[in-house]
Formats: structure tokens, sequence, C-alpha cells
């Protein structure tokens, strides 16, 4: 048996791992690179394997960087079930969907402008090749065993960090292998506490934030306070936003401030449309989170939800001071581009950051300070205020990361640190090791280790 780190090893994009068991082979997660362009571009090149030989994918949960580069593996011969629990696949076709049509746009509006460095732009995948991967979905059921192959099987178990996520236990050659997919966090405002696993040979954990740990803040009280100073001084807050429970997560905690009295009297918008899909699929799911349905449909109705693109456009000049969240949480495209274009040389505007910016992505360039961002072939002054509320991350943080492994009965053969930069990979590894003594190992992409 052996492992190959195809994406997601020394970066938090492009999670691909392959298990090849007596000549089986196993996708866990197929996710799409992000951030630097040096990582984008990998996204067009081919798998180290034919895609025609994968036999099937296993999908942890429905993010972009997980579940992104599917359409490219069918369209290049991938035929197999891609098994994954029921919102996982209700989220994993929005993302997928929503991502194919921004890629048809940038490609069109990039060969409208010229700004393409290349003679035709073109998308990394359009909608048909998206609907494609979706009759090849198979539903899992939670804590299930599945049967794979005649000597491999799955368990998917909750992983909180967002609706139907999941860490993978596989069985295979009398060893059990365990991918942890995204660990969200053990007092999460709306995901159940992720489930930790018993019995383990060898683990494939994330690092995202396996450098640090989260700030005990009051995230609604700075909500109110930098909401009400935008406010007052006649500016616009905007918030960059994952569209997939980070969006209601937002609205859980704006509509409660609402509640309480605390928020001034203005638009709050909600202009991501698979967001607002999103809260469909969360109450479709009850089982899968704490939010109860009553509350989901009463937040719903403070918000001014925009789908179509005349809206948004409306809404940018309407002069009012409002509060926007909008897709995309790293700044990397969709609709919340047109706000900035229009607010982020504005020093009345204040830009709220509420999630991990991967390396290279305008999230990131905002966090560290830029002077200027770059957006659709220009080059925007940012004259806004760039602030972080870093409490309202889906992701467990170091502690939580350590902690997921408490319940082991005996220490595994190796843990693999996946899917977190250097720095944060290197911070995880030390702690386990101190904290257990584990060995572990950080891969980097196209490594392959016997196990």
């Amino acid at each position: 048996m052996k492992v190959t780190f195809i994406g997601g090893a020394r970066t938090v994009t492009g999670s691909k791992t392959l298990l090849e068991s007596n000549g089986y082979r196993i996708l866990i997660d197929c996710g799409q690179f992000q951030g630097v362009k040096a990582l984008r571009e990998l996204n067009w090149e081919p798998l180290p394997i034919l895609p025609s030989t994968i036999d099937c994918v296993l999908l942890t949960h429905g993010h972009l960087d997980h579940c992104g580069w599917l359409p490219r593996l069918v369209s290049q011969g991938f035929d197999g079930k891609i098994y994954c629990t029921s919102p996982t696949k209700d989220i994993a076709k929005l993302i997928l969907l929503d991502s194919a049509k921004i890629q048809e746009e940038e490609a069109q509006k990039a060969n409208e402008g010229k700004y393409s460095k290349h003679e035709v732009a073109e998308p990394l995948y359009d909608v048909a090749q998206a609907e494609r991967v979706f009759p090849l979905f198979t539903v899992v059921k939670e804590n299930k065993k599945v049967a794979l192959e005649a000597e491999i099987s799955a368990v998917f178990s909750n992983a909180g960090h967002i609706l139907g996520a999941s860490s993978i236990s596989l069985h295979a050659e009398g060893k059990t292998l365990v991918f942890s997919g995204d660990i969200g966090r053990e007092d999460d405002v709306l995901m159940f506490p992720p489930k930790k696993p018993i019995e383990a040979d060898y683990v494939f954990l994330e690092s995202t934030y396996g450098n640090r740990i989260h700030p005990e803040e009051d995230v609604k009280s700075l909500l109110e306070k930098y909401i009400s100073t935008t406010i007052s001084g006649g500016g616009n807050v905007v918030i960059p936003s994952f569209a997939v429970e980070r969006a209601q997560t937002l609205m859980y905690l704006l509509w409660q401030l609402k509640e309480e009295g605390r928020l001034p009297h203005v638009p709050y918008i909600i202009d991501t449309p698979m967001g607002i899909s999103v809260l469909e699929v969360f109450q479709r799911n009850q089982s899968w989170h704490k939010l109860p349905l009553k509350d989901c449909i009463e937040m719903s109705k403070m918000f001014d939800k925009i789908t179509d693109y005349q809206e948004t456009i409306e809404a940018i000049y309407d002069k009012r001071p409002k509060v926007i969240i909008a897709a995309s949480g790293m700044v990397t495209g969709g609709r919340v581009l047109s706000y900035l274009e229009r607010y982020i040389g504005l020093s009345q505007t204040l830009v709220i950051l509420v999630g991990y910016q991967a390396e290279g992505t305008r999230g990131r360039q905002l966090l560290e300070g830029a002077s200027d961002i770059k957006m659709r072939g220009k080059y925007f002054p940012v004259h806004a205020k760039i602030v972080e509320i870093e409490g309202l991350s889906a992701h467990g943080d170091q502690e939580d990361l350590v902690h997921w492994l408490s319940d082991l009965k005996k220490a595994p053969q190796k843990v693999f640190i996946v899917h977190g930069e250097n720095e944060p990979a290197k911070a995880l590894q030390e702690q386990i090791e101190a904290r257990y003594s584990y060995e572990c190992i950080i891969p980097v992409i196209g490594q392959t280790f016997e196990i």
C-alpha cells in the first residue's frame, strides 16, 4: 500500500491524496489550488496518474479547495463514484456551479478587457463540465461502514467545520488510515464539535491554524463596535465571506445583535446567491448543526438577499450606509470584488476579514497592509480600514488540532501533517511530538510513501 500527496501538502489548497492498495486507487479529496500564481497554475497540470485509473473519490467536505478540481478529473476520464455525506453533496454542487460561472465570467471579462496574458482566456472548467460531476455523487451515512471494494471500507464521521464535513477512517490491508479533512472548533457557533478518532495506524491531519491559538474575543461585541462606528461615520461595511457556514454564522450573529437592539437601522445585504442557497441546505439538514429551524427562518428576514447581478450594481450605487456580506471569503473572486472596486479607495469604508486568508490571495494582501490591490486587470488604492475577526474562523486552532488526537488508544505509526503552510505545519508537528511523542512527517507535493 502506498500514498502519494498530489496537493494540500505545505499549502492549504488543492487537497488531493492518492491511496493505492492491491491495484485499487482511491483519491481522498480533489481540491482546486488557490492563492499564489505558482499554485493556481497547478490546476492546469495533469495528475501524475490517469484519472480514468482512479476507482473512487472520497470527499471530506464541499469547500472549493477540497472539491474544486472534480470537473477537471471527470473531463479527463474519471467515471467512478464520489462518496460523500448528503450535505456535502448539496454544497459541492452549489460550489462547483458557482465556481464554473465565476470562471466563465472572468474569462469573458478578461477577453473583453484584453488583460489576460493569454491570447484567449479560458475558464478552468465551465458549467457543463461541472454538471457532469453530479451523477457520480454517492451519498453515505454518518458513522456507517461503506464497502468500497472487497477488502477496503470507509467510515465518515462528523468533523464540524462546515455542514456535512467529515473525517474519514479508511480500512485496508488490516490497517486504519484516518484522514481528518478540515477540523472544526470545539465551541463553534453553528457546528457540533468534531468527533475524535479512537483507532488509527496512520493519521493525515490538517494544519491550517497549526501555529495559532484563536483569541478569546467577544465576536458579537466586535461586530457591534465595528459596524456602529463605521455607519455613524457615513461609511459602508464590507464583509468578504465564505458562502458556506461563515455567511450563515454572520447572519445569525447579526440577527441576534439586531434582536438585542445593538445594531444601527441600515440595510443589511447578503449578496452571495450560493450563500442564500446554503440556507436551504441548513433547513434540510437539521441533525448536522445547532441552529433551530425557527431561528434560521427568522434571521433570513433581516437581510436583503441579492441574487441578480443588476441588484448588486444598484446596491453598490445606493448612497445609504450599509452592511454587505458578499463572497468570496479570501477575496479571490465573486461579487465582493464589485463592491471593493467601488469602496476600497474610500477611507470611510471598513472591510472585515472573517476567515483564513491563504498565501497569495487578495485577502492576505489586505491583511498584511497592501497599499493597493489588483482586481480584474486594474490596480485600486487601499484607503479603507481593514480589520480581522479571527474568532469567526471555522477551523480549529492548534489546541483543537492537538486535542483531536487525544482519544487514540495507541500511538499511530505516523502522523502526516497536511493542508497547511510551512510554519503552521512545523509548529503543529512540534506540539504533537512534544505532547504525544508521535512520529510526524510533513510531506511535499509529489511525495510518495510506502505504508
